[in-house]
């Protein structure tokens, strides 16, 4: 047989990832946590559909097992713990991201800035602090990264990195970063097959309009899901993936049949049926993950009633803590 350079490169990522995960023998403490047939099964991507028939590996390790993590000391918690939000739109912009912020690091916010607002609320009442940014400068060194626990993209849209950024988060990550993904996060970056991954293999396709509905909290032990209701209402525009997560702990999902106008899309996707996930965390080179979709309606960052909106926002700062290391990581 003839050997490629590609096949080598193929070869020498696998053997890279099985190495790595080597590294602590099963039955360990650091062993993943297997506690149900029925969340194994949503942790390879069951959706009961035939979207999930490709699974790339991204030539790194990634799932959900803890051995993917390099705990390197990067993260001193004597230091405090802190997270960087970043927000850039190269695209659309949603309407809970208000006016576009000024260069540098935590500019004057406005009235309308409202989930940037709300995540800073979060962090001075839960022991963390938050820088905000939308200048790509601020990310394009790995070394500065290093001085956050986790890098947090809240709806960011389409080509918000440039290439030094780019290389920056990817070696954060590897070192052991976080990275907390919120709504269009998965809008961002389509055409980088790493950032895909570091999704969870999942991608933004389209959706139906912003809509009631009912979500299911899937694994009630995670910290982002403790103390949940099984089933709480919340209004969302409930993103249709493609590609679709696979090998991830899917933390919660939306009740398609709860939805009066239905979950197809824009683009004519009919849905995900039984398991339409919404939220979603797991380890992936070297670093963390924790995903959600949800997050699009403007009254789910601030004072005024929409219903659910306390839980999403329990729900992600739950998220936010265990990214950080504050609490239990992706239980």
């Amino acid at each position: 047989m003839r050997i490629t350079r590609s096949t080598l490169s193929t070869v020498v990522a696998a053997g890279a990832a099985a190495l790595l995960l080597a590294a602590t023998p099963p039955g360990s403490a650091a062993s993943p946590d297997r506690d149900s047939a029925h969340d194994a099964a949503l942790e390879r991507g069951r959706d009961g559909g035939a979207q999930n028939l490709g699974d790339p590996d991204y030539g790194v390790c990634r799932g959900t097992d803890p051995r993917c993590y390099h705990d390197w000391g990067n993260f001193d918690p004597a230091k405090g713990y802190k997270l960087l939000v970043f927000s850039r739109t190269a695209g659309s912009r949603h309407a809970h991201l208000g006016t576009p912020l000024g260069p540098g690091l935590n500019p004057p916010l406005k009235d309308d800035n409202v989930a940037i607002k709300a995540v800073v609320e979060l962090g001075r009442q839960n022991g963390f602090a938050v820088d905000y940014t939308e200048d790509v400068t601020q990310l394009n060194a790995a070394g500065r990264l290093l001085s956050y626990n986790a890098v947090m993209f809240l709806s960011s849209t389409r080509d918000a990195l440039d290439d030094p950024a780019q290389t920056a988060l990817r070696q954060y990550i590897r070192a052991g970063g976080g990275f907390v993904g919120v709504h269009n996060a998965f809008g961002t970056e389509y055409n980088w097959p790493w950032y895909e991954g570091l999704l969870g293999n999942a991608n933004f396709f389209d959706h139906g309009p912003n809509q009631p509905g009912t979500v299911v909290t899937v694994n009630r032990k995670d910290a982002s899901t403790q103390g949940l209701p099984a089933r709480w209402a919340f209004t969302d525009e409930w993103y249709n993936l493609v590609p679709y997560p696979t090998r991830v702990r899917v933390l919660a999902e939306v009740d398609e049949g709860t939805l009066p106008n239905g979950v197809r899309g824009s683009l004519g996707h009919p849905g995900h049926g039984d398991h339409h996930p919404v939220s979603w965390c797991q380890y992936y080179d070297g670093g963390k993950a924790w995903l959600t979709t949800l997050g699009h309606d403007v009254k789910s960052w601030t004072a005024e009633p929409l219903e659910g909106d306390d839980l999403f926002l329990r729900h992600l700062l739950g998220g936010v803590k265990s990214v950080l290391g504050l609490t239990p990581f992706c239980r």
